[in-house]
């Protein structure tokens, strides 16, 4: 996959970070509990990890299973989240996420997440990844991605209008958010070349932080 079909610059006031798929790799540990689970329901496997990525669980499983009640969605959703966080077997950060994370010390930034906070935590400690001290987790919200409430809340905590924000996901669900939040977005990863990010690398060691006079991150990219 190219990184960028050029190298980019880009200004923000901000940045709001995804954190599965963009700074930790989890595929093995969402692989096992999201294929046991398509299973149990006799769904298609490779169906079920198409819809999976950067949405709730609950919401995942309304998209899979339309006619299911909700409170069962939910009921089960907190099921499958203990045992995500449970199992960190593989769970590993994304190159270059742990360098990325430190060039951002001292500037405007927050982890936007599907995840809540015990599976973020679980997740970050596993990876050897410092959590942001803005977080946005599912318990933050009332609507999981595409909408794009997580990354609106990530921007009001930091006191930064979303226009000033750059997204860095993964998915096509929040790279869907990311949009309708006004964002730019780096497509970050394999799955984010598909959605048309403003900007796609294969890793974060892409991406260079430079901090701004006055405020402010620039991001050299490529």
């Amino acid at each position: 996959m190219p990184a960028t079909a050029t190298p980019a610059v880009l200004t923000a006031r901000a940045l709001l970070l995804d954190m599965d798929g963009t700074l930790v790799n989890s595929d093995a540990v969402v692989e096992r509990i999201w294929r046991r689970w398509a299973e149990r329901h006799g769904l298609d496997g490779d169906e079920v990890m198409k819809v999976v990525h950067g949405r709730q669980g609950h919401a995942s499983m309304a998209v899979l299973l339309p006619d299911r009640p909700v409170e069962q969605n939910l009921a089960d959703n907190a099921r499958m989240l203990a045992e995500e966080t449970a199992d960190t077997d593989g769970v590993i950060e994304i190159p270059g996420a742990r360098a990325f994370l430190s060039s951002l010390e001292g500037l405007p930034h927050a982890l936007v997440t599907s995840a809540d906070v015990a599976l973020s935590t679980a997740r970050m400690n596993a990876a050897g990844l410092p959590l942001p001290a803005v977080r946005v987790t599912a318990e933050s919200v009332g609507a999981s991605k595409p909408d794009p409430e997580g990354f609106l809340k990530g921007a009001a905590e930091l006191g930064v209008d979303p226009a000033d924000c750059i997204v860095f996901e993964d998915s096509g669900a929040g790279i869907a958010a990311g949009r309708s939040a006004g964002m730019r977005v780096v497509g970050v990863g394999p799955r984010a070349v598909f959605h048309e990010p403003d900007v796609a690398v294969r890793d974060l060691t892409q991406v260079r932080v430079e901090a701004v006079a006055g405020g402010g991150v620039r991001l050299h990219i490529g």
